[in-house]
């Protein structure tokens, strides 16, 4: 990398070098492309820095053999075996963060998803890479899972995705669905002590851009209909038991909202589905601001 940045730095102050590597871009028939230089505070640029490099690594070779200062920086074959591995495994990730960059708004239950991806996909070791690549995955990999192993954080990411319309429990380890299921309903009896369904907030008070509450004038005090002298205002503990496991078994039965569509929205439009449940979601929706930018 160091020699990478050397080679970089000797075409930005050197008006004559720039013409050159012109001159031999044509001959070589490559794009025409300055090189881009790594800047600490932008993620990415050292991915593209590498990758802009490879790209020109022939016509640069061919700048440096006319010039005696410089001819120690021409790259090696190893330098270009490190380069390339460093640029296939950073490419991916680059892709992911801009992708994350472009969203409006990460909540925590995307964390649970996002380890499953690295592990699996964009960071599973695969049997060409070399050892260098190999190397750099399971070491970001384990930084990545060990950050996040204690039991207490495992369990708040579990029930962040199984409170996800897009994901529930499909990241959440099999062993581990029964406790979460079992914590859901826990949460949901508590939610509930505090937070009788009748005083549930409307969807227009969950989001950040409701207007203020006016001041309320009091209300006339209505007279009883005949009906409220037959309405139930007790519920027995088993049935309210029996009532939330169903609604759970009810939402989580349910078809997984596509990856793209807005959770918070979701929550919103069935809040009279599940009401016990929307009441347990709204405090984790309803802070989607929250970035896990310290973890990734």
């Amino acid at each position: 990398m160091g020699v990478c940045k050397q080679v970089v730095s000797s075409f930005s102050y050197s008006w004559k070098k720039k013409r050159a590597l012109t001159e031999a871009q044509r001959q070589l028939k490559l794009p025409e492309h300055s090189q881009k230089t790594e800047c600490p505070t932008r993620w990415g640029s050292r991915q593209a820095m590498v990758d802009r490099v490879l790209e020109q690594q022939k016509a640069i070779a061919q700048v440096f053999s006319g010039d005696r200062k410089a001819r120690h920086l021409t790259l090696t074959w190893q330098d270009i075996d490190v380069l390339e591995a460093i640029n296939k495994l950073l490419s991916p990730l680059v892709e992911f963060t801009d992708a994350l960059s472009g969203e409006k708004y990460v909540s925590v239950s995307f964390l649970k998803p996002t380890l499953h991806l690295f592990n699996n996909q964009i960071l599973e070791v695969q049997e060409e890479d070399t050892d260098l690549a190999k190397s750099i995955k399971l070491k970001i990999v384990d930084y990545l899972n060990d950050k996040y192993s204690d039991t207490a954080t495992q369990e708040m990411i579990d029930m962040a995705s199984a409170l996800d319309p897009r994901f529930k429990l499909k990241y959440v380890n099999e062993d581990n669905r029964g406790s979460i299921e079992d914590r859901l309903i826990a949460e949901m009896k508590t939610v509930m002590e505090n937070v009788p369904l009748e005083t549930a907030a409307t969807p227009a008070e969950d989001t950040e851009d409701a207007p203020k509450k006016k001041k309320k004038k009091k209300k006339k005090k209505k007279k009883k209909g005949l009906g409220s002298f037959f309405k139930a205002t007790v519920t027995p503990p088993q049935q309210q038991d029996q009532a939330m496991a169903s609604e759970l078994q009810s939402y989580l039965q349910r078809e997984i909202l596509d990856a793209e569509e807005d959770p918070l929205k979701w929550w919103m439009e069935s809040q009279r589905l599940y009401p016990r449940l929307s009441n347990l979601a709204r405090p984790l929706h309803s802070s989607y601001k929250f970035l896990f930018r310290e973890g990734l």
